[in-house]
């Protein structure tokens, strides 16, 4: 039997005159994914097939399970669209997948070619009828099957398959354009990373350090949560901006209560400067309303008052046990809590402001020169490339 994965699109069939570009953009990149693997990728507009070599099944199925853009896959058995073929296949699929255990089934026919003589009724009634006839331990059951029997009708081709994987679903990675996401060494700016990831958004990081006051362990650490981020994007950026001169100048300058509102208003300027330098869109970070002073509306509107690039923050009303979830199940929970401080949590004052006065912040800005120290930082960036989990390349942008 001709042996295929068959994948679904799921939310991208609702783009339309735009279905195209989704699933070229998809198409790209699952073949970059699974670029060291002998296959062969066919596509429509409705389904996409991967032709693969047996001993790459399990390879190929942990990767696909790792893109964005599809909404469910399987493997798939294919054969000619006439009822004995399929009828033949399905007895031949039941017999390599079932041992002689009592199950029950039922049958799912979607029928895409409206040529083919039986509609999808009739055909799970055909398709059934056969089952019962040709295996004795199996009885229908269309409630609750142990067993669901999958038939795809197609004008080239059928598919019958068992089992049906779920997909990560949302839109392929590079489909809505790129922004910067600031990744920090918390819980949040991954999880907000992930899911922005999931809207076709394409991303690099930028690593806000303060050395000395930050460590090593702490620009490690932000480095371990992109390349867990890696697999879902393909090659990725960390841009280190080294902010300590100009965090220095905040809290010897600011009031202690106002030190984070102007350290984020600092960070969203540089933000926009390096949006325009690495052709982004936007901003992504990790905010969640109200887990900390800075994320109130009214701090939000403050820091956000110094750029007009809009600002994604997909976490924004998450609680925190629902962003631990998905932190966990991408796995950088374990990576986040290690305890090296990033400049977000170093110095941070004993009662910061919640609702900050954007007067008060613009004179305190006014008592330095921050504007030199923003253009030294963008001097002496250090970029990150991580294109895969045991290769790291360090050079300096100037």
């Amino acid at each position: 039997m001709d042996r295929v994965i068959l994948i679904k699109y799921g939310e991208l069939t609702t783009k339309k005159g735009n279905r195209k570009i989704f699933i070229n953009t998809l198409y790209s990149n699952i073949l970059k994914k699974l670029k060291n693997l002998n296959v062969n990728i066919f596509k429509d507009m409705s389904r996409m097939y991967i032709e693969y070599l047996e001993k790459d099944s399990n390879e190929i199925l942990k990767n696909i399970g790792e893109i964005f853009g599809i909404h469910a896959y399987s493997i798939a058995y294919k054969t000619e669209s006439n009822i004995d073929s399929i009828k033949k296949t399905i007895t031949e699929v039941l017999k390599d997948n079932l041992d002689n255990k009592p199950y029950s089934f039922k049958v799912e026919t979607k029928r895409s070619d409206k040529s083919f003589k039986n509609n999808s009724i009739e055909c799970n009634n055909i398709y059934g009828g056969h089952i019962l006839k040709t295996f004795n331990n199996l009885k229908v059951d269309v409630h609750n099957p142990n067993i669901v029997v999958h038939v795809e009708i197609r004008s080239d081709y059928s598919y019958i398959y068992l089992n049906e994987y779920k997909g990560l679903g949302g839109y392929p990675v590079g489909t809505l354009g790129k922004c910067l996401a600031m990744l920090s060494g918390g819980i949040d700016s991954p999880v907000a990373s992930y899911l922005a990831l999931k809207r076709g958004i394409k991303l690099d990081f930028v690593y806000f350090e303060a050395i000395p006051h930050t460590s090593l362990e702490a620009r490690n650490k932000v480095i371990n949560l992109a390349r867990k981020l890696y697999p879902y994007m393909g090659e990725a950026r960390l841009i280190i901006v080294p902010f300590t001169k100009l965090q220095e100048a905040i809290y010897k300058n600011c009031l202690e209560n106002y030190s984070i509102t102007i350290m984020r208003r600092m960070m969203f300027r540089i933000m926009e400067k390096l949006t325009k330098r690495f052709k982004a869109l936007g901003i992504v970070n990790g905010e969640s309303i109200g887990q900390v002073a800075s994320q109130t509306l009214t701090s939000m509107n403050v820091i956000n008052s110094v750029t007009n690039l809009p600002v994604i923050r997909p976490v924004a009303c998450f609680d925190k046990l629902e962003i631990i979830d998905i932190a966990k199940k991408i796995d950088t929970y374990d990576i986040s809590i290690l305890p090296y401080e990033d400049c977000c949590t170093i110095f941070v004052p004993k009662h910061p402001i919640i609702n900050p006065n954007l007067n008060t912040c613009l004179e305190m800005e006014e008592k330095f020169d921050y504007n030199s120290m923003i253009e030294e930082i963008l001097n002496n960036l250090q970029v990150i490339t991580i294109d895969n989990c045991e290769n790291t390349e360090y050079s300096d942008i100037l």
